[in-house]
C-alpha cells in the first residue's frame, strides 16, 4: 500500500522559504505537495468548518464547538473540541494522503504522524537577516515588523511541534537532513533534497 510512494515532510523555520522548496521539489518529482490544502480536507473530513481548522493551523488553541455550527447542534454551549481532538483529525487526513500515494507534507508534524513509515524528512532554515528580507518582500512590514512576526511564528511552531511529537523543532535529530535555503537557493535546495533523497534510497 505505502511501498512504492515518496513521501517527504518539509519542516521550516518562517520566512526560510520551505513552501517554495517543497514546490519546488513537488514540480521536479510530479508529486502533489500539502500545506493550507491538509486543512480544507480536515474539515470537509471531520464536517468542522474550515475556519477552525485555519485558526488552529499549527498553533495551540481550544474553541467552543458551537461557535463553529451554531447554537444547537450539539445540544450545549459547553462542548469543545481542543488540540487533541483536531490533531488527530489531521493525522488522519495526513496518513490517507500518504496511503493512497506519493505526497509532499510541509509542516503540521508529519514526520512525526507518519514516523512508521519510510519518509524523506528535512527541515529548512536561513540566517535571520535572509528570512526577513523574504518577508519584507511579500509583505508591507518593515524591517522590525518582520523580525518580530518571524520570531512570533517560529515560538508558535516550536510550541506546537514540541507538544505533540515530545521532540525538538528544528532539531537535527528528528529529521534526515536540515538544510539552509540561503545558500543554494530555492532551486538549488530543491535538487539538494531531491539528490540526497535518491542516495538514500527514499526517493525512487
Amino acid at each position: 500500500m505505502y511501498a512504492n510512494n515518496i513521501i517527504i515532510n518539509i519542516g521550516r523555520q518562517f520566512g526560510s522559504g520551505g513552501k517554495e522548496v517543497a514546490m519546488r521539489i513537488g514540480e521536479k518529482l510530479g508529486i502533489n505537495v500539502y500545506d493550507n490544502e491538509l486543512i480544507s480536507k480536515a474539515a470537509e473530513e471531520s464536517g468542522f468548518s474550515k475556519e477552525l481548522f485555519e485558526r488552529s493551523d499549527e498553533r495551540r488553541s481550544m474553541f467552543n464547538i458551537s461557535s463553529f455550527f451554531g447554537a444547537g447542534r450539539f445540544g450545549s454551549t459547553q462542548n469543545y473540541v481542543g488540540d487533541n481532538e483536531l490533531f488527530k483529525i489531521q493525522s488522519e487526513v495526513i496518513r490517507g494522503i500518504a496511503e493512497k500515494g506519493s505526497a509532499i507534507f510541509v509542516g503540521r508534524c508529519s514526520n512525526y504522524i507518519l514516523r512508521d513509515l519510510k519518509c524523506l524528512d528535512a527541515f529548512i532554515s536561513a540566517p535571520m537577516e535572509e528570512r526577513v528580507k523574504r518577508v519584507i518582500e511579500r509583505t508591507e512590514l518593515d524591517e522590525e515588523a518582520a523580525k518580530s512576526r518571524i520570531e512570533r511564528q517560529d515560538r508558535t511552531r516550536q510550541t506546537y511541534y514540541n507538544f505533540f511529537t515530545f521532540g525538538n523543532w528544528g532539531a537535527a535529530s528528528d529529521y534526515d537532513l536540515c538544510v539552509d535555503s540561503s545558500i543554494l537557493g530555492i532551486d538549488g535546495t530543491a535538487d539538494f533534497i531531491i539528490d540526497f533523497g535518491r542516495k538514500a534510497g527514499l526517493i525512487g
